[in-house]
């Protein structure tokens, strides 16, 4: 059973690649001919972003659905700074936290053994506290992806620890 959105394609797919054709027998030394080619080029690219959204059924160039406005919330794991400061939750709790200067140099060392994507993943599941499933919704990867990506970082630590 076909829906109205199967035919359009349909259409559209054939009218594209008559345009492909006439694209491709335009004579690019003809200065009128050269304006022709600049308006079907425009066409066909119109009509190939008009198929792919009828394709996927949404805007594309946009990962999975999202849109321009959580363009600004994906940015922010581009660096580490989506990670709590501790030492306001510490200095409220009953512990205090001490890390002497080597065990900080080690630390560092372990993070950076880590990939972006292994130390994001790593951090967001043991330090947030978040599954498998919302770490691959909030960074646009399968949940299997963020279990390898977990799994490999767990692996290196192992290795730097011992």
């Amino acid at each position: 059973m076909t829906v109205w959105a199967d035919e359009l394609l349909h259409e559209y797919g054939i009218h594209k690649k008559d345009l492909e054709r006439r694209r491709d027998r335009i004579d690019r030394t003809d200065f009128h001919q050269k304006q022709d080619l600049t308006q079907i080029n425009s066409m066909i690219e119109s009509m190939t972003f008009s198929m792919d959204w009828m394709e996927i059924g949404r805007q594309p160039g946009t990962y999975k659905g999202a849109d321009k406005r959580n363009i600004y919330q994906r940015q922010s794991f581009a660096s580490m700074d989506f990670i709590p400061d501790i030492t306001v939750q510490l200095e409220e709790g009953p512990k205090q936290l001490y890390m002497t200067a080597e065990e900080k140099i080690i630390l560092a060392d372990i993070f950076a053994a880590l990939s972006f994507r292994e130390r994001q993943c790593f951090i967001l599941h043991e330090a947030s506290g978040l599954s498998m499933g919302k770490i691959a919704d909030e960074v646009g990867l399968k949940r299997r992806t963020v279990q390898q990506y977990i799994e490999r970082a767990r692996e290196k630590i192992k290795i730097k620890v011992g």
